[in-house]
């Protein structure tokens, strides 16, 4: 467990805490750094990503009505050193995907810059990007992203 804090987190409300708990730990390789109950809570890590689980409570900080799929409009990226593992979990529990893993090259102005990539949406539909950091190249080769 790292001792660092990230100073941005994201608490994602869920629906069945439990059916989440799983999909993070499990599929998607998270450990568990801090966990509480009533409301049920996890704060999660896997290497230097950091994210939270509450369960849907009648107090919880809600700024509108909720329905699936939960997080309309955002993605979390989510980089890890090696996608691979967690990826075949997904694949060998045959957790449909958002987005197939693909290699995306990003313009950033003098270079491209590289990753490999999937989506996925867990339980709740919050839509989640992982990535592989490819390192960097010149211009001119490859597809590039916006």
């Amino acid at each position: 467990m790292s001792e660092y804090w990230n100073p941005m987190v994201p608490e994602l409300s869920v629906t069945d805490f439990n059916r989440s708990f799983e999909f993070y730990t499990e599929l998607l390789g998270f450990s568990v750094r801090n966990r509480r109950e009533n409301p049920d809570f996890a704060y999660l890590e896997n290497e230097q990503v950091q994210i939270m689980l509450e369960q849907l409570h009648d107090e919880a900080w809600l700024t509108d009505d909720v329905s699936y799929p939960f997080g309309r409009g955002i993605n979390f990226q989510l980089e890890l050193a090696d996608i691979e593992p967690v990826y075949n979990r997904l694949q060998q529990a045959e957790v449909p995907l958002y987005r197939d893993m693909n290699e995306v090259w990003y313009d950033t102005g003098s270079m491209l810059s590289g990753q490999k990539e999937f989506l996925v949406q867990d339980p709740d539909g919050y839509l989640l990007r992982f990535t592989q950091y490819l390192g960097e190249r010149e211009k001119g080769s490859g597809h590039v992203a916006g």
